[in-house]
C-alpha cells in the first residue's frame, strides 16, 4: 500500500492565522490554483481511492488534485482537524493574538502540557482517532497493494505522521506544520510505516495573483 498524504490549500483563515479546526472554511482562489498544480504534478499516479475529511476545504483539494479520474472519495471523519472549541476563528499569531488564555500557546510549544478549550480536542484526542483511522486502513484486505490520497489538515496529518514515527505527544509538530497542498508518500506493510518523502510541495513559492 502506498499513501499520498496531503494538507489541504489555502483558505482565507489561513492568511490571517485564525484557528480553524472543525469550522468549514472554504479552499480560496490561491488554495485551488495550489491544489490544482499539486494535481498535475501526481496526474500519472494511479490512485484507487481518495479518503478525505469531510471539512469542504479537505474535500476540495482531493477533489482538485484527482481532476477528471474516476477515483472514488471516502469521507472520513476521523481525518478532520482538531477541534479549537470556542476558540475557533480567533487569530492566533502570538504578536497579535485574540486568544484570551496566555496558556493556550503551550498548543505549539509544549504540547504536552496544553489543555483544550471549551469545546476542543486534546492532542490525546487527535492521536487516538486518527491512529484507529491509520490502522484500520493498514489491516483492510480490501486495500492491500492499492495506491491511496489521504486529504487533511495541519494538526491532523501531524497525529497521522506521529502514529508512523512512534512519537510521543512531546514531540507531536515533528517537522512542523506542513505548508498547504505539501505531499508525503508513505509505503505501508504489515510490518512498517516507511516515509519516502515528507512535506514536499510541487508549486513554485511566487507572488499569489489573488
Amino acid at each position: 500500500m502506498r499513501l499520498y498524504l496531503i494538507r489541504h490549500g489555502e483558505t482565507d483563515w489561513n492568511k490571517v492565522k485564525k484557528l480553524q479546526g472543525k469550522s468549514d472554511i472554504p479552499l480560496n482562489a490561491f488554495g485551488e490554483h495550489l491544489a490544482e498544480e499539486t494535481g498535475e504534478a501526481l496526474s500519472t499516479v494511479p490512485f484507487d481511492v481518495a479518503y478525505t475529511s469531510p471539512l469542504k476545504r479537505a474535500r476540495r483539494t482531493a477533489e482538485l488534485v484527482l481532476g477528471d479520474r474516476n477515483v472514488p472519495i471516502l469521507d472520513e471523519k476521523r481525518i478532520e482537524e482538531m477541534g479549537f472549541g470556542i476558540y475557533e476563528g480567533l487569530i492566533c499569531k502570538e504578536e497579535a493574538s485574540e486568544i484570551p488564555d496566555p496558556e493556550f500557546f503551550q498548543f505549539f510549544h509544549a504540547p504536552e502540557k496544553y489543555r483544550p478549550p471549551k469545546g476542543g480536542e486534546s492532542f490525546e484526542d487527535v492521536l487516538k482517532r486518527t491512529g484507529e483511522f491509520l490502522e484500520e486502513l493498514r489491516q483492510d484486505p480490501a486495500r492491500a497493494g492499492q495506491t491511496i490520497l489521504i486529504a487533511t489538515h495541519g494538526a491532523a496529518l501531524c497525529a497521522l505522521l506521529c502514529h508512523m514515527k512512534g512519537a510521543d505527544v512531546k514531540n507531536f509538530w515533528g517537522t512542523g506544520v506542513h505548508k498547504n497542498c505539501a505531499v508525503t508518500i508513505v509505503d505501508v506493510t504489515p510490518e512498517e510505516y516507511r516515509i519516502v518523502e515528507e512535506g514536499k510541495t510541487y508549486y513554485t513559492e511566487e507572488v499569489k495573483p489573488w
